[in-house]
């Protein structure tokens, strides 16, 4: 009998995704060290799909240096209408290109495709070296805002003829902002209803239908109290306009939900440190785009590192979604078939539970953690564990895919 036709990933009936056994998945191999993790993050998808009688066609589309090398763009058109046609992909990790034009390859995919979530779920695997004492308290799952704050890009550069104009239209209010030296670089940090909303939701629903407890709002409230204060604000309107019969907010319930989502808020500063002291208390965060950034990689170091931290793009009402290796690229590294391919794996699995594909992301899991374990692990993890056997990065997927 014939294989079936690969088709692509559309959006489903009431915003689901319709995905059939044989999907078509765009991806970008990454920079540097993307091409010895890329292959074996791969190999492991290949083998955990065929396992459930599913096949992935992958259809492989440029970013980076690759991409500069073979068309002359840092992010050819081409790549961004592939993705959205095909609504799911991923990615391994990146270079910033140096100069002007884009910031940040990643800032420009998620702003190109309004990829307003970045999803960052972050926990223990056994096994896993940890700097801290009770690393399985770590189990929360962080939805950062990806469009706004910050990281919008909105700058003038210090004396520019843009800088020193907007300085004398501050002036006009007289006060504080008078007061402004003029030898400041000047940056925007918007932080809009409609960003804050549709974010909180998001990480409501995901609380929701994952059976968490409660979300907590990160945020600078105390001092930025109408950016960051506003998010929080916006939020608690949020739960009482749209989730009442499902969520409640701290002060409506005196901290006792009963059965339903506790939502409730904390400073970004003291966060950091409770994450660290408590992290039980922490189950799912909504939290502002430059928060976001600190506390996810902060808590990735809790589990293991940046090495194996997991990330996603995705925008929930398009159905968009770019799954991505979270580190660098590690240039001095690349083609030694060396580095943990765990990031960009992990990121797979994310991406297959985001499918639909629940059993096949298990299994993964599960053989990940048996082979670690079974203390068969790349440099990064065998400098750390006594007894361990250093594997290269496509002898690791191989191991992986052995316990399949």
């Amino acid at each position: 009998m014939s294989a079936a036709m690969p088709d692509k990933i559309t959006m489903g009936a009431g915003g689901a995704l319709a995905v059939s056994d044989n999907p078509i998945l765009p991806f970008i191999e990454g920079d540097g060290t993307g091409v010895d993790i890329w292959p074996a993050a791969k190999l492991v998808m290949d083998a955990a799909a065929k396992k459930h009688g599913k096949t992935i066609e992958w259809r492989e589309v440029l970013a980076g240096q690759k991409a500069f090398d073979n068309t002359g763009s840092w992010l050819p058109d081409e790549t961004v209408e592939t993705f959205k046609e095909y609504l799911i992909g991923i990615k391994g990790p990146l270079t910033t290109p140096i100069g002007g034009g884009i910031r940040s390859l990643n800032v420009a995919l998620r702003q190109l495709l309004d990829l307003y979530v970045c999803l960052r779920p972050v926990k223990w695997y056994e096994g896993v070296p940890s700097p801290v004492k009770h690393p399985e308290k770590v189990d929360m799952v962080i939805f950062r805002e990806n469009t706004e704050d910050i990281y919008a890009g909105l700058e003038f550069e210090e004396g520019s003829a843009e800088a020193l104009r907007l300085l004398d239209m501050l002036a006009e209010f007289g006060g504080k902002w008078a007061e402004i030296r003029r030898d400041s670089g000047l940056g925007l940090k918007p932080i809009s209803i409609t960003g804050s909303k549709r974010l909180i939701r998001a990480a409501i629903v995901y609380a929701i239908e994952h059976d968490r407890p409660s979300v907590t709002m990160v945020h600078k409230g105390n001092i930025q109290k109408f950016t960051e204060g506003a998010f929080t604000k916006w939020g608690y309107e949020l739960v009482r306009e749209e989730f009442s019969d499902q969520a409640v907010g701290w002060d409506d319930c005196g901290g006792k939900p009963g059965d339903k989502v506790l939502v409730k808020d904390n400073i970004a500063d003291i966060t950091l440190q409770q994450v660290l002291t408590r992290p039980e208390d922490f189950d799912v965060i909504a939290t502002t785009n430059l928060n976001g950034d600190y506390l996810s990689d902060a808590l990735a170091a809790q589990v293991g590192g940046i090495g194996i931290a997991p990330g996603a793009n995705i925008n929930y009402v398009t159905g968009h979604g770019i799954f991505e290796a979270t580190h660098g690229t590690a240039p001095k590294y690349a083609g030694q078939d060396k580095v943990n391919p765990g990031s960009v794996l992990l990121s797979g699995v994310m991406m297959f539970r985001h499918l639909g594909w629940a059993a096949a992301a298990d299994d993964i899991e599960r053989a990940m953690s048996a082979t670690i374990a079974d203390k068969i692990v790349t440099y990064d993890f065998a400098r750390q564990m006594e007894g361990a056997t250093e594997v290269k990065c496509s002898e690791f997927a191989s191991a992986i895919v052995d316990r399949l």
